[in-house]
């Protein structure tokens, strides 16, 4: 099969709205208690107190997607901390737990809320993981749970997803819990459908059937309505396969243009086409422009933003533009990263492209 590696990205953009067991914990519920084994960081919280909010967000220290969520989700916390929001890092699914102090502590003033790790006593998963992740239909990290001033479950979904407004309609009671409830629903709905038509997408794939392909990621399209990243993405990535280079550039900037402020998409699509094996032509200036709206996005202090958008400053010739990005990447990241990034610098000011 071709394009191994396109196919594997349809598969993981395909799962981004699957994988969801059955649910018997929704928005609109009592929250579950909290069953902590140990407080590595912060004040232990026994119950949930009436009138403060409370968000439980499960993460791991072998998590990617978890790491590059934790500043926002901090972020928040502090504009939040004195307005009546409690934030706990519930750590979950965890390979050692051993780990999960020094990451805290690594992470320092991005991480600055509560820390607790599962209770594993009685339940080798971790009592937090059944009673709220499992309970949810959440298998995927990290996920995220409000619990409003009620002790309900308010919200669910990514930590990336969360708003200060958001959080501020919760605290001032203006947040419709229904109605969040009956969207929440509705989305899982459309997700379990996408869910049975991801395993047709993949053979259609592996097949070449670009036509049936094409017409799944439609029908995913419809079936999940307020995911529209993703079936462009596919689309994408479809045409990459087929090798029509400028109609999948076309759709891919149409979408970075739709979503200027979504770095992660930004550097996910300027990653594609800038390091993708195998493309017989890369629109690199495309490529250029989306790791610098993702750069912008991220604040231009994310090390592998500015990884990213080094590289392909010098794809496009940009030598000394490459070289004062990649420096910015070395300053912003900690000590004990900063090393592979020094390589990368010394190899654009040699003029040579750091291999992948």
């Amino acid at each position: 099969m071709k394009n191994k590696w396109l196919l594997a990205v349809m598969a993981g953009l395909a799962a981004v709205c699957s994988g969801h067991a059955a649910e018997t914990l929704k928005i609109g519920d009592a929250a579950p208690k909290l069953q902590v084994a140990k407080w590595v960081q912060g004040e232990p919280v026994k119950q949930f107190e009436p009138g403060k909010v409370y968000v439980v967000e499960f993460w791991a220290t072998w998590c990617g997607p978890c790491k590059a969520s934790i500043p926002h989700l901090n972020e928040l916390y502090q504009k939040f901390k004195d307005k009546g929001v409690v934030v706990i890092g519930q750590d979950c699914w965890e390979q050692d737990e051993g780990e999960v102090a020094p990451f805290v502590k690594k992470m320092g003033t991005n991480m600055t809320y509560r820390v607790a790790l599962d209770d594993k006593s009685k339940i080798e998963k971790g009592a937090m993981a059944i009673t709220w992740m499992e309970a949810a239909g959440r298998n995927g990290i990290p996920s995220a749970f409000v619990v409003n001033k009620q002790g309900k479950v308010s919200w669910i979904g990514h930590p990336m997803e969360m708003t200060e407004k958001l959080w501020e309609d919760i605290l001032s009671d203006k947040y419709d819990v229904a109605k969040a409830a009956a969207d929440y629903e509705k989305a899982q709905a459309g997700e379990k459908q996408v869910e049975e038509l991801s395993g047709k997408l993949r053979a259609a794939v592996t097949a070449e059937k670009w036509d049936e392909a094409n017409s799944i990621v439609d029908e995913m399209a419809k079936a999940s309505p307020e995911n529209s990243i993703s079936p462009q993405m596919m689309k994408m990535n479809i045409l990459l396969m087929q090798k029509k280079y400028d109609e999948a550039y076309k759709v891919a900037g149409a979408l970075s243009d739709a979503h200027p402020d979504e770095a992660r998409l930004q550097l996910a699509m300027a990653w594609t086409i800038a390091a993708q094996p195998g493309l017989e032509k890369r629109d690199t200036v495309l490529a250029e422009k989306m790791a610098e709206r993702a750069n912008k996005a991220s604040g231009g202090k994310e090390p592998s933003v500015l990884e990213v958008l080094a590289r392909i400053q010098f794809m496009n010739g940009k030598k000394d533009a490459a070289i004062a990005t990649e420096q910015k990447a070395v300053d912003a990241a900690p000590a004990d990263a900063a090393d592979p990034l020094k390589t990368n610098l010394q190899s654009y000011k040699d003029g040579k492209l750091p291999p992948q």
